[in-house]
């Protein structure tokens, strides 16, 4: 399939249903209770009785909200909102009533798509007053809702034939397909508006990076990270290229108990899920004696080795093949059995928790990219991984790096702009190049990531020092769970620490010695001198952490900047 040569996103499904109709494959299948699953033909009918309905309340360009948990739904109404000639806005189910007000009064949503009554009571207020909301479309039955104030799509579809007739919509490939709104680290949320060619651009970069992992048969996905995130969102298109099957997890605490429910080949989460991991199978290993624990440390030396790219002796070769059998195996095991590889993104993935993870047999590509660029810049290939980078940019990017040291991204994927915002997107977009704000240098053509403009500390003497680095560091440790490192133009480093649910109870002695161990691992300007702890973890409910479970650094130290001060 070349995807040059196709226009917008719901041509790109169109011509992959043509080729699978006949094959009676399964596409989507939600591992919620009670299971359904949609087969092409099925999926194609939905879209196009779903689109004509919706056809009928707007106009081209118009923008329906999309409020829901990953669910088959959710694909069907994107692709069907998109063929209308509208525009998906997904929304995450995770934000305030604040954030949805602010989101549907800057996007103006001519329909919205709720998932259930849950999701409704959190914008029914927000509804009664705006006057351009012309249709509310629901998943599920809405409690105590009357029901002409909306409607259920399931009703739409109890007498559905083939729809052999597809709705006609011109679309092209500079169409803006969705806006995306940015988490809102700094403050208000940012709409990116990304374009059908953007998406499908970086397709094209991830069919490159994803060839050997696909088979002639149907590689299966899982999916668990909102697809209301670009990275996510883009990825359902990846998905469609390959004729994939998708599955949805129920939640983020089933998420093992899907994978083996599943066993998927591939799956994309970002670097906080891959940080638990680390912390729960090394926890493990730690707890092995004897023979198992030779086994393990031997296993983890050998597979270092290989990832690190240093040569392994006729004995070690030998050694490292039963040891794929008897411990990388098992390990396998507890995920389903069939991974092929993850995918890291929406974040730095730390260095030792991406070695760890290809030594012990879980291959983990690390990607780069932003909401911004549709979303990716670059990704590791599975023949070569180099942990410590994000790997070679993608086909159909230019990427360059500034005098400061700052990575800008040219190309099809960048996005149209910001929605209702020219002066942040003259900000970002200068002559086509997208300002990153990111620092990062090229090794041997793989693209590295040193910084973040915004978050770097200086010390008094000029020295810039990454407090992602310093954290990462902290957060490996068994002891601590959260940390945030603070001390732009101070004398030295200080750090507020939410210590693990176990280690709750230590004494503030025992945390020194746990602070100490890691100082060592790094350089003296730095080392953490002082900290405090809190007992309440930063979360999506508290406002801390965005809902890709990134912490919202700027919220957390104004909350806390006495507490800082007082270090000092």
């Amino acid at each position: 399939m070349d995807l040059k040569k196709i226009n917008s996103l719901t041509q790109l499904f169109f011509l992959q249903y043509e080729a699978q109709k006949d094959k009676n494959k399964t596409l989507l299948s939600s591992l919620k209770e009670p299971r359904k699953d949609y087969s092409w033909q099925e999926t194609f009918n939905l879209i196009n009785k779903l689109s004509k309905e919706i056809k009928k309340y707007v106009n081209k360009g118009d923008r329906c909200l999309l409020i829901s948990e990953n669910r088959p739904e959710w694909f069907v109404s994107d692709l069907s909102t998109m063929l209308s000639g509208s525009i998906t806005v997904p929304a995450y189910t995770t934000y305030a009533e604040r954030d949805y007000e602010y989101i549907i009064n800057d996007c103006t949503p001519t329909v919205i798509f709720v998932s259930n009554s849950e999701q409704f009571n959190k914008v029914k207020n927000i509804i009664k007053s705006k006057d351009f909301i012309k249709k509310v479309f629901s998943f599920d039955n809405l409690e105590n809702v009357n029901e002409n104030e909306y409607q259920n799509i399931n009703n739409l579809f109890s007498d559905l034939n083939n729809e052999n007739k597809i709705l006609k919509t011109e679309i092209n490939r500079k169409d803006p397909a969705c806006i995306i709104y940015t988490s809102g680290t700094q403050g208000n949320p940012k709409g990116v508006i990304l374009s059908h060619g953007g998406i499908l651009n970086n397709c094209e970069g991830a069919i490159e990076i994803l060839e050997p992992l696909i088979k002639k048969d149907q590689t299966r996905f899982l999916t668990w990270l909102p697809l209301s995130h670009s990275y996510e969102h883009t990825v359902q298109f990846v998905q469609i290229t390959v004729a994939a099957r998708i599955f949805y997890a129920e939640s983020i605490e089933k998420l093992i108990k899907n994978m083996n429910d599943c066993s998927p080949e591939i799956m994309t989460a970002v670097p906080r899920f891959y940080q638990n991991l680390y912390q729960k199978i090394n926890s493990s290993f730690n707890k092995a004696t004897g023979f198992k624990k030779v086994l393990v440390q031997k296993m983890l030396n050998l597979g270092l080795k290989k990832i690190k790219k240093e040569p392994l002796n006729f004995i070690e070769k030998i050694q490292d093949r039963i040891l794929d059998k008897i411990v990388r195996k098992k390990i396998k095991s507890q995920f389903g059995g069939s991974l092929k590889t993850f995918v890291s993104g929406g974040g730095a993935l730390d260095k030792e928790v991406g070695l760890f993870l290809n030594a012990i047999g879980l291959p983990t590509l690390q990607g780069y990219g932003l909401t911004e660029t549709s979303p990716v810049v670059s990704c590791n290939p599975i023949n070569d991984i180099r942990v410590e980078t994000v790997g070679p940019t993608f086909k159909g990017n230019e990427v360059k790096i500034a005098k400061d040291g700052e990575i800008l991204v040219k190309g099809e994927n960048v996005m149209l702009g910001y929605w209702n915002n020219k002066e942040e997107t003259d900000n970002v977009l200068k002559d086509g190049w997208l300002h990153t704000g990111d620092i990062g240098v090229f090794e041997n053509n793989y693209l590295k990531i040193t910084d973040r403009k915004k978050d770097i500390l200086i010390t008094p003497g000029g020295d810039n020092i990454s407090p992602i680095k310093i954290e990462n560091e902290l957060i490996n440790s068994e002891v601590i769970d959260q940390a945030i490192v603070y001390g732009d133009n101070k004398p030295y480093l200080v750090a507020l620490l939410v210590l693990n649910d176990e280690k709750k109870s230590l004494a503030k002695e025992e945390i020194k010695q746990e602070i100490e161990k890691v100082n060592k691992k790094l350089s003296k300007i730095e080392n953490i001198k002082k900290f405090f702890t809190i007992n309440e973890k930063f979360s999506i409910e508290n406002g801390m952490l965005t809902p890709t479970l990134k912490l919202k650094r700027f919220k957390i130290v104004q909350k806390y900047k006495n507490s800082f001060e007082k270090l000092y």
